[in-house]
C-alpha cells in the first residue's frame, strides 16, 4: 500500500493543475480551504468524493486523508488555517457556498505575489474578513459518498461506469443478487440517502467533468441519463444556482 504524504501545514497558496493531473492522498495538521477559481475540483476522502466548481469550495479538517483531482485546467487556491481555527467548527469534510465577496477574498488571500508570512495589519484584516464569510457561508450537498457494502459498491460501480443507466433499482438489484428493498436500507444506512437522490449526486458529479472538458450541453445531458437538455438545465440550474454553460471554458 502506498504511503500516505504528512504535510503538518496545510500550505496557503495558488497553483495550477492541467487537466487530469493529480495531488496523490495526503493530510495535515491544520484545517484547509480548498477552491477552484477554474475548472472543477473532485477532492476524495475516505467518506467519499466532494465535487466542487468555481461556485463551491470544500472545508478538509485537519488530520483528514485527501487527494485532489483536476478536471479542466484547474486554478487552485489552498487556505491553511490552524487545527485551533475552526470557523465553521464542523470534524468532518463540507462543500461550502461561494459568493462573489468570498471568491475575492480566497484570490487575494492565496494571491501568488503575497507574501504568506505576511503578519502586517491589512492582512490580519483581510483574513477576519475571509472567516467571517466562511462562517455563513451556506453548506451545500455536492457529496458522492462512498458505499462499504458489497452488493451496493457493486450498483454504485454500474452506474459509474454508465451514468446514463435507466434502469429502476430492483432491474439493478437482479443483476447484482440482491433485492430493491434490501438496497434501499443500504442505501439510506450505508450512504445516507435515498438511490435516486446518489444517482442524482453522481449525475451531476459527471456533468461538472464533462462541462469541464467543454462538452456541449446536450451531450452532457444523454451521456449523463437525462431525456432532454431542457431537464438537465432545469435540475442543474435548482442544484447550482446557474445555467450549465457557466461552468465551461469557452463561457
Amino acid at each position: 500500500m502506498k504511503e500516505i504524504r504528512h504535510e503538518p501545514v496545510a500550505p496557503t497558496r495558488t497553483q495550477w493543475l492541467a487537466p487530469g493531473a493529480a495531488i496523490d492522498p495526503h493530510r495535515h495538521d491544520d484545517h484547509q480551504i480548498v477552491y477552484a477559481g477554474r475548472g472543477v475540483l473532485a477532492v476524495t476522502t475516505s467518506t467519499g468524493l466532494w465535487i466542487a466548481p468555481a461556485t463551491r469550495a470544500i472545508w478538509v479538517p485537519a488530520g483528514t486523508v485527501h487527494a485532489h483531482q483536476a478536471h479542466g485546467e484547474l486554478a487552485l487556491h489552498l487556505v491553511g488555517l490552524p487545527a485551533s481555527e475552526n470557523p465553521l467548527n464542523l470534524a468532518e469534510p463540507a462543500v461550502l457556498t461561494v459568493g462573489p465577496l468570498l471568491r475575492e477574498l480566497i484570490l487575494a488571500h492565496t494571491d501568488a505575489h503575497t507574501d504568506v508570512h505576511d503578519d502586517s495589519p491589512e492582512r490580519a484584516r483581510l483574513r477576519a474578513v475571509l472567516l467571517d464569510q466562511l462562517r455563513v457561508s451556506p453548506q451545500q450537498p455536492v457529496h458522492l459518498p462512498a458505499p462499504s457494502s458489497p452488493q451496493l459498491k457493486a450498483v454504485c460501480e454500474i452506474l459509474r461506469t454508465n451514468p446514463a443507466d435507466n434502469r429502476t433499482l430492483p432491474a439493478l438489484g437482479r443483476e447484482v443478487g440482491a433485492s430493491d428493498r434490501t438496497l434501499s436500507r443500504l442505501f439510506k444506512a450505508d450512504l445516507g440517502m435515498t438511490f435516486p437522490q446518489w444517482r442524482t449526486q453522481l449525475r451531476l458529479y459527471r456533468a461538472l467533468v464533462l462541462l469541464a472538458e467543454d462538452t456541449p450541453v446536450t451531450t452532457v445531458a444523454h451521456r449523463c441519463g437525462w431525456s432532454s437538455a431542457s431537464a438537465f438545465i432545469d435540475v442543474f440550474r435548482r442544484s447550482f444556482g446557474h445555467t450549465p454553460g457557466a461552468h465551461q471554458p469557452r463561457s
